[in-house]
């Protein structure tokens, strides 16, 4: 009798154990863990920032993986780019050649950002909405580059100024899928206030050349947020054993 009893067990077991291999064979996938994505972004300077600044265009990447089965929690990463101020101008080449040939100048004024934090979504639906926030650093930099008037590539390039800052967001958005299953692709539609509490930053105009060659910057110090309102996209990408 306990022989038939083990005997019955094992082949339980084999049988629990083959399920698995068996639905591999058949083609079945497993749901996405692991999504990836992109963004271009637009960014709306807000009070003595908004001030001081233009509205700024950028681009922005993420990375969410799933904690939780039913899709409700995720831990997500963003790092984004944002200018929000830039300057062109023809230089001579140089005081011996004179301006025979000439030198494209241009300056940009830029934010580099980077978080990690949480996000909920409600994982069904014609149209699935999320909440999020992140902690992380804000890099406020202006450079100055070269290049020829026939060169697509910058030759010489230079940070004229720069700043960190510890740095928050909170916002959310909208997933609108356009394919759904174990590897779902949607449109990210979304907006995110960014506190980046109080820092040095150089506008338009706050670089000033000097007759001897040498430059004067005018820094600004004010509290630098914004909110930046998002349209991407968003692709499932890695497996739940992950």
């Amino acid at each position: 009798m306990k022989s038939k009893r083990m005997l019955a067990l094992l082949a339980a077991g084999a049988v629990l154990a083959a399920t698995p291999a068996a639905r591999a064979q058949q083609g079945e996938e497993t749901p996405a863990r692991l999504f990836v994505g992109g963004s271009l972004i637009y960014g709306n300077p807000v009070g003595p920032f908004g001030d001081l600044v233009d509205d700024g265009f950028g681009v922005n990447g993420h990375a969410i993986y799933r904690v939780d089965d039913g899709g409700w929690l995720g831990l997500r990463a963003d790092v984004g780019f944002l200018t929000y101020g830039r300057e062109s101008r023809e230089v001579c080449f140089s005081t011996t050649v004179g301006c025979r040939v000439t030198l494209g100048l241009t300056t940009s004024n830029n934010i580099v950002f980077a978080g990690i934090g949480p996000q909920l979504v409600a994982p069904t639906g014609m149209i699935l909405p999320y909440l999020t926030g992140s902690i992380g650093l804000a890099y406020f930099a202006t450079q100055s580059s070269l290049r020829g008037s026939s060169d697509s590539d910058d030759f010489a390039s230079d940070t004229n100024f720069d700043d960190w800052t510890f740095a928050w967001t909170g916002g959310g958005g909208l997933y609108i899928p356009l394919r759904r299953g174990p590897r779902p692709i949607s449109l990210d539609f979304g907006a995110r206030y960014h506190g980046n509490g109080r820092a040095a930053f150089l506008r338009e105009g706050d670089i000033i050349d000097n007759p001897d060659g040498s430059i004067t910057v005018r820094p600004n110090r004010t509290e630098a947020n914004l909110w930046s309102f998002r349209l991407g996209i968003s692709i499932g990408v890695g497996p739940s054993g992950m």
